[in-house]
């Protein structure tokens, strides 16, 4: 059992302020309490900035090399206990192990090893005449993490905030805390410099508010839904802060008429794609748009995909799809899956209930849904599940409009065998990124979203400069020549 009761405060751990409210850590593949979590409150966000407000005075100043060398052995740190994660994140969230291992885990020394890489080769100053114009850390930043993509979405925040210069306090999950604190020991051994990195434990109304609002945060970074999103910006704007929020994804993929012999490879990858992570990524392709004189054929191909999956206990080999992270989640699953087949979608393959033989854990059945209109439910909402809704379209403008047609815009994919033609569609997405023809997400490059899939940037050198202010001075020195 695990008993994360204390919160990672100034460089050492420490009870919470007052007295608090202990959350159970729940494993979603059978159900079973697997520890428990104290939740904290706003005390412990005053003690946890004030930490981090001394230790800005000292850390900003640092030289590149001195952060060089600290992301070096963080780096260390992370490579030696990625298997620590990886059963941390299976554990609590029930990613499949070597999805874990592979994709969940690795993420995070994806970002640290990219920070390195940026911080390495940044310009901090230019000239522009006798101005002097410097890149400078923004302050005390506030980090609200969700439970899809724990040590992703940790990292990809603390990674480039560390690098800049900047101090922080950290709010994980409550749903999914295990790898953040294996996080903490971490950049504990480290020797990150106390007061740095802050870490409390809490749910969003108490903490993630008391964060969001604080007077001696500079920045939030957030990720999560829109609805928190929302919540998050309003208490921020008391302060004026500056907030990045990377936020909810109905994401598109457009299947072009010239695909040819690829047609089944392409709805395999996009079926493939939209189930990985128990469709529990914000930037899933979960609308797969296809040409209306294909459209069956393509759903005949989808259920093969989909029924093909393998589903279990996440710790298994060969296991493909894991449960979803908790007993709501489920139920939102199911209500939208209803919500479907109620509204005139054919249901091709899956649907409510558990998968055969599972009758423990929050397993969903991997669902596809075809003569999907964009009015529907299931085309409308995300659902964060192992669902994908197929919609025909007539013409290639026709399935522009219907991609765009939707308040998000995280990501969209495009499949196409004229790739220029593909490049033509992709520049008239409303998307943060595009993919073509099955092309990876690429850690250098800016992550985030359109609309209301939120604002700012992270990832690469674009996410390490939101955190980073800019000052002009004036009169510095002679022109240049």
């Amino acid at each position: 059992m695990h008993a994360l009761h204390q919160f990672y405060i100034d460089g050492q751990w420490v009870a919470p302020a007052g007295a608090s409210t202990d959350l159970d850590i729940i494993n979603p593949a059978d159900e079973s309490v697997v520890g428990t979590v104290a939740l904290g409150a706003s005390d412990d966000v005053d003690h946890a900035v004030a930490a981090a407000r001394t230790a800005f005075e000292t850390f900003s100043q640092t030289s590149r090399e001195e952060r060089l060398a600290l992301l070096d052995a963080i780096i260390a740190g992370l490579q030696a206990r990625l298997g620590d994660l990886a059963d941390a994140i299976t554990t609590e969230m029930g990613a499949p192990s070597k999805l874990s291992q592979r994709a969940q885990a690795a993420s995070g020394l994806g970002h640290f090893m990219v920070a390195r890489k940026v911080l390495a080769n940044f310009a901090f100053e230019e000239s522009l005449g006798k101005t002097r114009v410097f890149k400078e850390p923004i302050g005390v930043c506030g980090l609200i993490t969700p439970w899809n993509w724990p040590i992703n979405q940790i990292t990809c925040k603390v990674a480039p905030a560390l690098a800049a210069g900047c101090t922080m306090v950290l709010k994980p999950s409550e749903i999914a805390p295990l790898s953040a604190q294996v996080f903490a020991e971490i950049l504990h051994e480290a020797g990150v410099p106390k007061g740095v990195f802050n870490l409390i434990y809490g749910d969003g109304p108490s903490v993630g508010a008391a964060i969001a609002a604080h007077d001696d945060i500079d920045f939030v970074s957030f990720t999560g839904s829109t609805r928190a999103g929302r919540a998050v910006a309003i208490a921020a704007a008391q302060s004026v802060k500056r907030v990045a929020q990377e936020l909810g994804g109905k994401s598109p993929n457009i299947l072009l008429d010239d695909l040819g012999d690829e047609l089944a490879r392409a709805v395999k990858i996009g079926v493939i794609s939209c189930m990985n992570n128990t469709g529990q990524s914000c930037n899933a392709p979960t609308r797969m748009l296809v040409p209306a004189a294909v459209h069956d054929e393509v759903l005949a191909i989808a259920k093969e995909v989909a029924e093909g999956i393998t589903i279990g206990d996440p710790k298994e080999d060969g296991i493909k799809l894991g449960p979803v992270v908790s007993q709501a989640q489920f139920d939102t699953i199911q209500g939208l899956i209803a919500a479907g087949i109620e509204e005139g979608a054919t249901l091709v393959t899956g649907g409510t209930g558990r998968p055969e033989g599972l009758d423990k854990g929050y397993f969903v059945k991997p669902t596809i849904f075809g003569a999907v209109s964009n009015n529907m439910t299931i085309a409308r909402e995300e659902i964060f599940g192992p669902v994908l809704a197929i919609l025909p379209y007539e013409t290639e403008a026709d399935g522009i409009r219907i991609a765009n047609d939707t308040p998000y815009g995280l990501s969209a994919y495009v499949y196409g065998g004229d790739v220029d033609r593909a490049r033509r569609v992709a520049s008239r997405l409303r998307a943060g990124q595009v993919h073509i023809n099955g092309a990876p997400t690429d850690s250098k490059a800016p992550f985030g979203g359109y609309k209301q899939s939120g604002n700012g940037r992270e990832w690469g050198r674009h996410g390490f400069e939101e955190f980073l202010e800019t000052k002009a001075v004036m009169g510095y020195g002679k022109v240049d020549p």
